[in-house]
C-alpha cells in the first residue's frame, strides 16, 4: 500500500507520491507540494511526516492556518485515507492506494479495517453520489454539492435533502462540529460507500 496527495490546481489535478521522512507544503517552489498559484498559502505552510504505517500533518505557523476535514488543526494530526486538507484556499486530499496495475488515479481507496460503509437505502446512495460528484470534476477548488444543487439534481425538496443528509450523518457518525457535508463526502469515499470510478461514470 502506498500513500499520495491529490493536489487541486487551476491547471488540473496533480498526484504527489508521499516518500521519505517528510513532505513540505507551501507557496515556495522548493516545497514538494508547491502551491505557487495561491497567494493565501504561506511560503512554508505545513509539513507531512512519515510514521511508517501512517502520515501526519502539522501547521508550521502559517498565516491562514491548515484545516483537516473543515477543522483548523492546532497540533499534529494523523491522516486517514480520504481526509481533505485545506491550506489557504487550496484543496489537497490524502489517499492510500493498493499496489495494482490500475493507474494510480483510478486505484481503490482502501477502507480502514472494520470501517465498511453502513447499510444504505437506494435514495441515500443517490444522495451520496450527487454530494460527492463535484469532487471528481475539473474544478480546481471543488466542493461537495450544496443542498440546493442536490435538491435540483434529485428532483426533491431541500427539506427532503436535509433529512437524508441528517440520516447519513447519523449512519456515518459525523460529528456536529465543522463542515459536515465535507466530512460526509470524505467518509463515503474512504469507506467505499461510493467510489471514484462510480462518480466519474455517473458524471459522464
Amino acid at each position: 500500500m502506498s500513500s499520495h496527495l491529490e493536489v487541486f490546481k487551476p491547471s488540473g489535478r496533480e498526484l504527489v507520491p508521499l516518500t521519505g521522512e517528510r513532505v513540505t507544503v507551501g507557496k515556495a517552489s522548493t516545497n514538494a507540494v508547491a502551491l505557487e498559484h495561491d497567494p493565501t498559502v504561506s511560503r512554508l505552510h505545513a509539513i507531512l511526516e512519515n510514521h511508517g504505517s501512517a502520515w501526519s500533518i502539522r501547521d508550521v505557523g502559517s498565516r491562514n492556518g491548515t484545516f483537516v476535514n473543515g477543522d483548523k488543526i492546532t497540533a499534529e494530526r494523523v491522516l486517514r485515507s480520504g481526509d481533505e486538507v485545506r491550506v489557504g484556499k487550496s484543496r489537497v486530499v490524502y489517499l492510500e492506494t493498493r499496489q495494482s496495475g490500475a493507474p494510480i488515479e483510478e486505484a481503490t481507496i482502501v477502507p480502514d479495517a472494520g470501517q465498511l460503509p453502513p447499510r444504505l437505502t437506494r435514495r441515500e446512495v443517490d444522495v451520496l453520489m450527487v454530494l460527492c460528484r463535484p469532487l471528481v470534476s475539473d474544478d480546481p477548488f471543488p466542493e461537495p454539492a450544496s443542498v440546493r444543487r442536490m435538491a435540483g439534481e434529485l428532483y426533491v425538496t431541500e427539506a427532503a435533502v436535509k433529512q437524508h443528509l441528517q440520516n447519513l450523518y447519523d449512519k456515518f457518525a459525523i460529528p456536529t462540529e465543522g463542515d459536515r457535508r465535507v466530512r460526509l463526502a470524505n467518509e463515503a469515499l474512504r469507506r467505499g460507500a461510493v467510489t471514484i470510478a462510480q462518480l466519474r461514470d455517473s458524471g459522464g
